[in-house]
Parts: structure tokens; C-alpha cells; sequence
């Protein structure tokens, strides 16, 4: 018992030791800590079938010793009672006879004290039992966490390859045939030459005033545009096109990309509202959203791009 009790107690400590670190929260690599979070749950099995089996042993052991206490207790009252000593068998025999209850009372001694260190274990097992537990509890909220951070950590690695591929491929000008109302009229007779022939006379993104100032995101190549208009202002297609993304982004905020053929894209950031779809066809003048405020105030943050490469976007509103 010795040996399992000490066994245990080691698998005990480094259960114990792995249950009580941090987690590995880095957010580059959560399904790394998921995998060692699980194996510290595994480690906790391992500990916990081996007290369990020696709980088991202990409480066998226990109903053994305590039935032998029994028996000798009731051999030791036979000895001891009166009438019962051998007085007429002479010295000897009642030597022999002292010899045997001194015996018999040692042995019920040692059993009183094995059966009080067999229970003293047990409560140790019991309470070992009730801290892995409290510690499988512990992992299992910290499994959640990571859980719940690795499936926004693959969306973030999907919005950014979708970022990046929307700037990958473009079809060819004149792709888009956008139509007013569904009565059948062209909405701008500048997607006729493409969005190249449009330099100086795209729509402006935001109706109403807007303040213009010159900015830059970061990871961007070149700078954009901050248009300051007020919180849920209309944001517009300033050219007919194609959603090549919506969602949020980094340091844009709710973005919109749009294609609008022969590799140019219209870039539109700090949405309060994404109002379409990606794949979705949309006419100049069409609306996509609304202006937001992602804590810089409120604003559209708009590029121009040809291929993934930001070119200055003022020539082309005609500013």
C-alpha cells in the first residue's frame, strides 16, 4: 500500500502542477494550447483512476483489518475472562497462557493502528479526488475560452485571406451592367469606358457635407482619404461594381471592397452598417453602408486601388 499510496501522490503533484499553470493563451497558436490543455485533462484521468483504484484497496483493506479487530477482541475478552485462566495446569501453562494475551492484545493494537492510518489515507484520497475535480472544472472553463478563441482566431485568418485574395483577381472592364430601379436604364454612362475613364468623376462616397482630410491605414501602401460626416450617414458606390468583401478588418473597422474591373477597387472603411453582400453587383450611386465611428470619430475612411497597390484617391473624386 505503501508503494501505491507514494505513486499516487506523485502523479498527484504533477497533476496538481499542470492543472494550476496558466494556460498558453498566445493568440497565434490557439489550438496549440487547446492540445496541451487536453493533455493536462488527460494527465488528471491518469491521477484519477489511479486514486480511485486505491481508494478502492484501502476500503478492502479496511473491512479486513477492522474484521480482524473483531475476531481479536473477542478472543482476547475469552482470555482475560474469569474462571477461564489455567490455575490448575501449573506455572507453566500459565505462562504460556500470559504469553498468548500479550500476543493477541499487541495484535489488536497493530490492527487499531493500521485500521486509523487506512483511514486517515482514505480522507487524503477522498479529498485528492474532490482537488482534481475542482481542477478538471478549472481546464474545462479554460477549454471553453481557448475553444471560443481559436474559432475567432480562424475567422481573423479568413477575413484576412479574403482581404487579401479580394485584391488577387479582377474581371475585365465593362463586366457590370448596373441598372436603376429595374426599368432597364444604365445607371452611369461612365461604366461604359470602365472605371479608368471615370478618373475625376466618381460619385462622391457620402451625401451630405463631409470634411476631407488626407490619412493613411496601416498596412496600406500609400494613403487614403478620411471623409468626416456625421454617425449613420448614407455611404454610396461611387462606381458600379462588384462586393469583393465585406466584413471587418484590422485597422478599417466594417470594410467594404468592390471590384470594379480591370484590377481597380474601390476601398470604403469605419463603417457604422455593412448593407450588402460579397458577390453582390452593385450600381454607382447604390448604397453600402453607413458612416461609423470606431473611436476616431466619426468618418468613411476611403481608397482607391488598382491591383492591391493604393493610388491617390482625391483625382479620382475630383478633388
Amino acid at each position: 500500500m505503501k508503494r501505491s499510496a507514494a505513486f499516487c501522490l506523485a502523479l498527484f503533484g504533477l497533476a496538481i502542477v499542470g492543472a494550476t499553470d496558466a494556460a498558453p493563451s498566445d493568440p497565434a497558436s490557439p489550438a496549440v494550447a487547446v492540445a496541451a490543455l487536453d493533455r493536462r485533462v488527460a494527465d488528471i484521468d491518469v491521477t484519477e483512476r489511479a486514486y480511485r483504484e486505491e481508494l478502492t484497496t484501502v476500503s478492502s483493506q479496511l473491512g479486513e483489518v477492522h474484521a480482524r479487530v473483531l475476531g481479536r477482541g473477542r478472543a482476547f475478552y475469552r482470555l482475560t475472562r474469569a474462571g477461564l485462566l489455567p490455575i490448575g495446569g501449573g506455572f507453566d501453562e500459565l505462562v504460556r497462557h500470559a504469553m498468548r494475551v500479550e500476543r493477541t492484545r499487541r495484535a489488536i493494537a497493530n490492527d487499531l493502528d493500521l485500521e486509523k492510518r487506512l483511514r486517515v489515507r482514505a480522507v487524503e484520497v477522498s479529498q485528492a479526488l474532490e482537488r482534481l475535480a475542482r481542477d478538471r472544472v478549472a481546464l474545462a472553463t479554460q477549454r471553453s475560452a481557448l475553444d471560443a478563441q481559436r474559432v475567432a482566431y480562424d475567422a481573423d485568418r479568413r477575413r484576412h485571406s479574403a482581404f487579401d485574395h479580394a485584391f488577387d483577381s479582377s474581371r475585365g472592364a465593362g463586366d457590370y451592367v448596373a441598372v436603376y430601379g429595374g426599368n432597364g436604364a444604365f445607371a452611369d454612362p461612365g461604366t461604359r469606358g470602365g472605371f479608368g475613364a471615370a478618373r475625376g468623376r466618381l460619385l462622391f462616397p457620402v451625401i451630405g457635407r463631409a470634411e476631407v482630410h488626407p490619412s493613411r491605414r496601416e498596412g496600406a501602401d500609400g494613403g487614403g482619404l478620411e471623409l468626416h460626416a456625421a454617425v449613420g450617414t448614407p455611404v454610396r458606390a461611387t462606381f458600379a461594381g462588384r462586393v469583393a468583401f465585406a466584413d471587418r478588418y484590422g485597422p478599417y473597422g466594417r470594410i467594404v471592397i468592390l471590384d470594379h474591373g480591370d484590377h481597380y477597387f474601390t476601398v470604403s472603411g469605419n463603417l457604422g452598417s455593412i448593407e450588402i453582400k460579397i458577390g453582390e453587383d452593385v450600381a454607382s450611386g447604390d448604397r453600402i453602408g453607413t458612416v461609423g465611428d470606431e473611436g476616431r470619430g466619426p468618418m468613411l475612411y476611403f481608397e482607391v486601388r488598382r491591383g492591391a497597390q493604393t493610388i491617390a484617391a482625391a483625382p479620382w473624386l475630383g478633388l
